[in-house]
């Protein structure tokens, strides 16, 4: 396996809290950080695979007739719409 390198620039926290994580894992802070960039594309593609599935059929009419039903009330207290 080919490898590259990808320099990344990190806050001190992040990068206090990653080093001292692969020390608790026993592994180098390099593969800690590959173990979790390798975890978050998982994480990406698995719900981009979800959502796919999901919308498959799905017709845009249905969607607007869902909008057009909804109640005309004030969002929720954190859920206001700010422009």
């Amino acid at each position: 396996m080919s490898r590259a390198r990808y320099p990344v620039n990190l806050p001190p926290s992040l990068g206090n809290a990653a080093r001292k994580l692969a020390d608790e894992d026993g592994v180098s802070l390099s593969q800690w950080v590959s173990v979790a960039v390798a975890q978050k594309i998982s994480s990406v593609e698995t719900a981009e695979a979800f959502f796919k599935r999901r919308a498959q059929g799905a017709d845009p009419a249905d969607f607007i007739d869902i909008l057009r039903n909804a109640p005309d009330c004030p969002a929720d207290p954190g859920d206001e719409y700010l422009q």
